[in-house]
């Protein structure tokens, strides 16, 4: 029987807020929400520690809304997040949390985003700003962004920003935000940065702890003890052995990615890889073919895969052990979500086993290793290792009234495609992407570079490569 003490209908929420909830599936509240929005709803300041998917949008989502008065147009709420991603991320939910209320509007501010459309969101208004603290201050600076009537300042994933280098541009945006507001601080991890930042704008802030455990048994963690030189070869064992269809393989320097990803094409793996240095074209390129299954594997940094939340990931692989042990918890929350079943490989050398000591500290278990001779391929030896799918960029996004309804009625329609051969579309602002059959992406390209999408004709070309 369902604990109701978890219930939503125990918080002071209105009746539509609550209805909602039930319509968009929230029933209960996970445990972070449970301990957090008592606090936040009573208007306190509220330092919360729980890992990324634990469901802390929510939590301060629903308290920001709570303050918040439709009628009067002024930013009353600000959302400090490390990437582009994970603000898109939030400001998708908080719309969606907000659907009970009349017109709340929310505008994301980030870099690698043309100004122009953010000054003239904001010149219409805004209820709640969700963007990163670099363009944040930028707008603050040019006086685009007032944030006079704000009663909510939220840190999101606030040790990712200081790792990142935020800690000036957040102190900077706080000291514009008027001294009476509550400030919600959520953290993964919780490096002294944090203390220093609470005791600068945070207002006897109460402090609470999720917990950074997984739920036994869905996730199987297996661990190989590696030489310096067999480090890399064992990551295409580990794949070859277990083949999981999307994997995320964690280094812990920008080098030791590229040098894996080299490693992993060679061998006919269709790996991408993520780290700080990318442009942000190139890294929305990244994440949508990961996203739809244009690429199996992701090797990241984890200053770079900070704020990704990725569906139905089936392993994580440690190929470096991370010297922070909750950064290794949080690396491998990221598989066995929502009750499914995840994978987490790990490789250690012998001079890391200090390391792989503190995260069986923190775990308060033994971890469990195995041989890589044990290691064998399984499968097919050639067709599993390649995505099913490949993306198509299209020359064209919202900018030309593009709609995935679009683009699938071309490649069904005029091009003569299967429904089932085409997967996950993205509009973005002025590109589009569309994965489709890795067997027909060249034909796709050729029928819809001669079609037509819309009505008018687009440029379209492979964004990776085909075997």
């Amino acid at each position: 029987m369902a604990d109701p003490a978890v219930d939503f209908a125990t918080l002071p929420l209105s009746p539509p807020v609550l209805a909602n909830l039930r319509q968009l599936g929230y029933l209960q509240m996970t445990p972070v929400q449970a301990a957090s929005l008592p606090v936040a709803l009573g208007g306190n300041d509220l330092i919360a520690q729980a890992k990324t998917g634990s469901g802390k949008t929510a939590a301060f989502a629903l308290s920001l809304l709570a303050r918040l008065e439709a009628r009067r147009f002024a930013v009353q709420s600000l959302v400090l997040c490390p990437t582009r991603e994970l603000a898109d991320q939030v400001t998708t939910e908080i719309r969606r949390l907000a659907r009970a209320e009349e017109n709340v509007k929310v505008v994301t501010l980030c870099g690698g985003v043309a100004l122009r459309g953010q000054l003239s969101s904001l010149a219409h208004g805004a209820h709640v700003v969700v963007g990163t603290p670099g363009r944040i201050l930028d707008h603050l600076q040019r006086g685009s962004l007032n944030l006079g009537s704000l009663n909510t300042l939220v840190l999101d994933e606030a040790d990712r920003m200081l790792d990142m280098g935020f800690l000036d541009d957040i102190a900077a945006v706080a000291r514009q935000c008027p001294k009476e507001r509550q400030t919600l601080l959520f953290s993964a991890t919780y490096p002294e940065g944090i203390t220093r930042l609470a005791a600068q704008f945070m207002q006897s802030p109460q402090q609470i702890t999720v917990q950074a455990q997984h739920e036994e048994g869905h996730i199987r963690q297996r661990w190989y003890e590696v030489t310096e030189d067999e480090r890399l070869h064992a990551v295409s064992l580990l794949l070859r052995h277990f083949r999981p269809q999307s994997t995320l393989a964690f280094c812990n320097t920008r080098q030791q990615c590229r040098d894996l990803v080299q490693v992993l094409q060679a061998q006919g793996f269709s790996a991408l890889a993520l780290f700080g240095e990318l442009e942000q074209r190139e890294r929305d390129q990244v994440l949508v073919q990961f996203a739809n299954r244009s690429c199996s594997v992701l090797v990241a940094t984890d200053v770079a895969a900070r704020g990704l939340d990725i569906a139905q990931l089936e392993a994580v692989i440690n190929v470096d052990v991370t010297p922070d042990p909750e950064v290794h918890i949080h690396r491998i929350g990221r598989t066995g979500r929502a009750g499914a079943e995840g994978l987490a490989l790990s490789l250690a050398s012998l001079d890391e086993m200090g390391r792989v000591g503190r995260i069986e500290q923190l775990q308060g278990r033994a971890s469990e290793w195995h041989l890589l001779a044990s290691l064998a391929p399984t499968g097919h030896e050639r067709d599993p290792l390649l995505a099913p799918m490949a993306t198509l960029q299209i020359a064209g996004g919202r900018k030309e009234k593009i709609r995935a309804g679009d683009v699938l009625g071309a490649l069904t329609g005029e091009a003569g495609f299967t429904r089932e051969q085409v997967g996950k579309i993205n509009v973005n602002e002025f590109s589009t992407y569309v994965a489709v059959d890795r067997r027909i992406a060249r034909e796709a390209v050729r029928r819809l570079s001669s079609g037509r999408v819309k009505g008018k004709a687009v440029k379209v070309r492979l964004l990776a490569n085909v075997a």
